[in-house]
């Protein structure tokens, strides 16, 4: 048997389909500032927060739902842009809320923690026991 081979041609012999296929697939003219991304450019981490709960969906759903590291509803992480992790998220759309993020504003757990927690609202001036030292 013979190998099909495939070939297209910038002709204008190009049925219309193919021939917006190719413009809109071609990029942007880098001097043309109206066509520059409006995303930022350094985005090199995604943001992943669970919306929606796993509890009726099948163990593969919920394994993927452990490797990316959420366990409960409304948890945020944050993961780097690799293929594995797209793949990941891809498999739980429907559960997930995606951002693209640099990586000045990923966060650990303990300051996700930190910038959560409310202002206590008061101020220790003094005890009954005694002063309090470095007030």
């Amino acid at each position: 048997m013979a190998a099909r081979v495939c070939r297209y041609s910038t002709k204008p012999s190009l049925s219309p389909r193919l021939t917006n296929l190719r413009l809109i697939s071609t990029p942007p003219d880098p001097s043309d500032p109206a066509a520059a991304p409006a995303a930022p450019a350094d985005s090199t981490h995604f943001k992943i927060t669970l919306r929606r709960s796993a509890i009726s969906l099948g163990d593969k759903k919920k394994g993927t739902l452990a490797a990316l590291g959420l366990h409960r509803r409304h948890q945020t992480v944050f993961h780097k842009h690799t293929p594995d992790i797209a793949g990941k998220i891809l498999a739980v759309k429907e559960l997930l809320e995606v951002k693209n993020v640099p990586s000045t504003e990923v966060r650990n757990k303990q300051e996700q923690r930190v910038e959560r927690k409310a202002p206590k609202g008061y101020e220790v001036i003094g005890s009954r026991m005694g002063p309090i030292d470095g007030l």
